[in-house]
């Protein structure tokens, strides 16, 4: 099976403290020093909490409700740690997204979460009722961040942060 990223959601501080103790999985962004704190942590004393930003541990299945879907950019700041534990995608908000779907008959998703997709490659194929195999290829290079499977009707949205 395999492992789900982890996203951590701009919040107020009163979602993540309790006096100087974290309530819940929280980073804390003060200046240019980042502090990744667990459940029942203080937050040291050199992080100033009235001018610090705080992004709280939410469920990952969650993101597409920090997405503005219209528009295509991120409602909140937020960062991705992918299944690996190291590699972090850092979004910010006003982040423009593509937002690709994916339909067919049969679909085969090729590219996962943190997979980088290039302009001329696919990253799904849909098959037709009558057996023609389709590849979906992005518009623009980037990198896939969220994958939402709509479930009324059966299909795949692709979220991918396109490359400056």
């Amino acid at each position: 099976m395999e492992r789900v990223p982890r996203l951590y959601v701009e919040a107020p501080p009163e979602e993540c403290l309790e006096g100087r103790k974290v309530k819940k999985d929280c980073v804390v962004i003060s200046g240019n020093v980042e502090v990744w704190l667990k459940r029942d942590e203080s937050v040291p004393d050199f992080i100033d909490i009235k001018r610090a930003k705080f992004l709280a541990k939410e469920v990952y299945d969650r993101f597409y409700l920090y997405v503005d879907r219209m528009e295509g950019k991120m409602l909140a700041d937020a960062i991705l740690v992918l299944p690996d534990g190291r590699t972090r995608i850092y979004l910010k908000r006003d982040d423009e997204l593509l937002i690709l779907p994916v339909e067919g008959y049969t679909k085969t998703l090729i590219a996962n979460v943190g997979n980088r997709v290039r302009t001329g490659d696919a990253f799904a194929a849909i098959t037709t009722r009558k057996g023609e195999v389709h590849y979906i290829k992005p518009p623009k290079t980037g990198t896939v961040v969220f994958i939402d499977e709509v479930t009324n009707r059966p299909h795949y949205v692709y979220y991918i942060l396109p490359e400056e």
